[in-house]
């Protein structure tokens, strides 16, 4: 039997163009924790998962990111808690897949560096 190289994902990396409103964003708005930062990149611990925030070292990186999907367990109270923070929301909750008992809800928004990512929650019906 062959085993895949790959473990797991241990860190994502996200570009941004003002590292100190982004790591304001992803700490005080996203209740991400902060395990340090210097003053091109800033990491986040999100349940064994590394997130790096870094300034693009060169202009042909510095685009946007992909979309992260942070999963969460209730996503009508998060996304309404994160709004209140001034999370600017795409749209609202909503079901994105049924696969037999199990409904996958999402919500897309903006990150002050113009990334789009999801907040989504797997709810038992």
């Amino acid at each position: 039997m062959e085993t895949t190289m790959v473990q797991k994902i241990g860190q994502i990396g996200v570009p941004v163009k003002d590292l100190n409103r982004a790591l304001h964003y992803y700490k005080e708005k996203l209740g991400l924790s902060l395990l340090f930062n210097t003053d091109s990149m800033a990491f986040f611990e999100c349940n064994g998962l590394r997130l790096m925030l870094t300034l693009s070292e060169k202009e042909e990186y510095a685009h946007s990111s992909s979309v992260i999907y942070f999963q969460v367990t209730t996503i009508i109270e998060t996304y309404e808690r994160l709004a209140g923070k001034g999370v600017s929301f795409i749209n609202e909750p909503h079901v994105v897949a049924k696969m037999g008992q199990i409904e996958t809800w999402m919500v897309f928004f903006k990150d002050t560096e113009d990334n789009t990512h999801a907040l989504m929650s797997e709810v038992q019906v």
